[in-house]
């Protein structure tokens, strides 16, 4: 839970964050919540803390080390002050040198990497570190707790799942498919003016020449229209990339829907083309041909 006390006020948050407790004890549970400068009973409730600062893990263990942990490196918290305001403040460059308390030693700025580092040596971070070396026993866990399938659900449910995501990116791109088919319809427009030969033969070397420049031409034509769709299918590579090695879906689940919904509109191009191009140019009318 991230910042759940915004916009509280500290008896609501109380009230939030007990209520929470009390769940996860009787469910024999986990919650991770994330609070800015709680109030001192708030922060009571809590068995663990996580103190984070610049991208670092300062402290992680029980509540009641903390502040030895602090008091090992010359930090003490003052008796009016709350832990959760020391916690803050102890890490920041402004208003860490009030909480020296070896008078003795002159004041050196102890930053948030070096609190990190020391934290390995504390006790709490000793013990931390063998918990993870030691290896987990498996045997030990609920069945339901660990994945025995690869990808969360079932291979054609991914199937579905991203046919039915392709669909939807299909009609929101719908303009460039209009618009591709209306350029289509043009280009052939001036095919028909270029090659208009109706009345040519078909047994003539020059004349065949027209005809497979035609052909060449039609087959280029449908080639570079379809590089629009390319320059999409790039600009989404990242996310698929993302997707895949997170394992929501194999690479066939992504690539398989984006094919088979991409014959539709091949199919209409190439009506499109032929419809205006065929019989004008003067090829074969015979279907067998």
């Amino acid at each position: 839970m991230d910042e759940i006390s915004t916009g509280l006020d500290s008896s609501t948050t109380f009230q939030v964050v007990q209520s929470v407790r009390q769940s996860v004890y009787h469910l024999n549970g986990t919650a991770v919540i994330s609070l800015l400068q709680p109030p001192p009973e708030t922060y009571d409730l809590f068995d663990d803390i996580i103190l984070l600062s610049e991208g670092h893990i300062v402290y992680l263990g029980p509540c009641e080390h903390v502040l030895e942990f602090f008091a090992s490196l010359g930090f003490m918290c003052p008796k009016r002050k709350s832990v959760a305001d020391f916690l803050q403040e102890v890490t920041s460059m402004k208003d860490q040198e009030q909480y020296w308390a070896e008078r003795g030693k002159p004041y050196r700025f102890v930053t948030p990497r070096e609190f990190a580092e020391a934290f390995q040596s504390f006790h709490a971070g000793r013990n931390l570190g063998n918990e993870l070396a030691t290896q987990f026993d498996k045997s030990k866990s609920h069945p339901a707790a660990l994945a025995t399938n690869k990808y969360g659900t079932e291979k054609w449910e991914l199937f579905k799942a991203c046919l039915s995501r392709e669909l939807l990116l299909m009609k929101r791109n719908s303009f460039i498919y209009k618009f591709k088919l209306y350029q289509l319809a043009a280009m052939a427009i001036i095919t028909m003016t270029v090659f208009l030969r109706t009345e040519m033969h078909h047994d003539s070397v020059i004349d065949g020449g027209i005809y497979a420049g035609a052909l060449f031409y039609g087959n280029m034509v449908l080639l570079f229209n379809g590089f629009a769709e390319l320059s999409m299918t790039v600009a989404r590579l990242p996310v698929f990339y993302k997707h895949r090695d997170m394992l929501f879906y194999p690479s066939w689940a992504y690539g398989i829907p984006s094919w088979i919904l991409k014959i539709p509109i091949t199919l209409a191009e190439a009506v499109v083309w032929i419809a205006l191009t065929y019989f004008v140019i003067g090829y074969d009318p015979e279907v067998g041909r």
